[in-house]
């Protein structure tokens, strides 16, 4: 329930997002969006008596994962301002198959024939929802396939960051380490960080909202295995579908319904099997 809650958190604030943008540009956004997250992570950490202050926090890892979140943000909210926002959910929702691969290739785990099925039926949903090369291709999903790259590195470079570092802690050292990008990316478009124009009836529930879905994510993870919640983490490609609709008018073709039932479908079950391989014994004991 709490990652469904998550999912729907996200899902709220990604609207709201897209809303913003038509009344301020994309960098003024980005730039509420991660002081409002420092200023409420910071604040969570210190009440927890969580270290801010940590050596580690500059170690190449994080810094490494740290690009990979801003550069996903950047995506992410680009993707909103200019793509449709059921499409911008279910591509960057194909992120934990494109990390499976990264950690075949970079991490040497092992991935079976079903899993690896399981990734190209995924990645065909994409296909589906993007529909390259026909008339109603936009070349500004190019944003959404940077955020799910940028968010498939980053979980990568996650599971290698030293694990005694909380994890408010680690919100905390990436929108520390995001607030100068944004600023400089606003004050390089000429703008000003508080624009006059700003409707803080969005920005402010657009800050709290989705930094309570990153809170509710990390808890429902902590409370129980990750392969038990991590499926439920597909209902926000729901969740953005219901929003397009009624808040957008989007009108989700046949296709782009059938390629968000694939990516929904084959990374549960890639998720069920990786479960299933850890808890019946290694690949090399049972076939995957």
């Amino acid at each position: 329930m709490l990652m469904i809650v998550s999912m729907g958190a996200f899902a709220i604030a990604d609207t709201l997002v897209k809303l913003s943008t038509t009344i301020i540009s994309p960098a003024q956004v980005l730039f509420f969006l991660i002081g409002g997250a420092l200023i409420i992570y910071a604040t969570m950490a210190k009440i927890q008596h969580k270290k801010l202050l940590d050596s580690r926090a500059f170690s190449p890892i994080l810094l490494l994962r740290y690009s990979a979140e801003v550069a996903g943000m950047i995506g992410m909210v680009m993707a909103l301002a200019n793509v449709p926002i059921s499409m911008v959910g279910a591509i960057t929702q194909a992120s934990p198959m494109l990390a499976t691969i990264g950690a075949v290739l970079f991490l040497n785990e092992s991935v079976g024939w079903r899993r690896w099925c399981s990734i190209v039926i995924g990645f065909s949903g994409v296909l589906l929802i993007v529909q390259p090369g026909s008339i109603h291709f936009d070349a500004s999903v190019g944003w959404a396939f940077l955020a799910m790259a940028a968010l498939a590195f980053r979980d990568l470079t996650t599971r290698l960051t030293p694990p005694d570092i909380s994890s408010i802690s680690l919100a905390t050292f990436t929108m520390a380490a995001a607030t100068p990008v944004t600023i400089a990316w606003v004050l390089l478009n000429g703008e000003s960080l508080i624009p006059a124009n700003a409707n803080w009836l969005l920005i402010l529930p657009m800050v709290v909202i989705g930094a309570m879905g990153y809170f509710l994510l990390i808890l429902s993870i902590r409370l129980t295995e990750v392969s038990v919640v991590m499926p439920f983490r597909y209902s926000r490609i729901i969740f953005l579908l219901i929003f397009g609709i009624l808040v957008f008018d989007e009108k989700p073709g046949v296709l782009m319904l059938i390629g968000a039932a694939l990516i929904i479908a084959s990374g549960s079950y890639m998720m069920w099997r990786e479960h299933y391989v850890k808890t019946t014994g290694s690949v090399r004991r049972t076939p995957d």
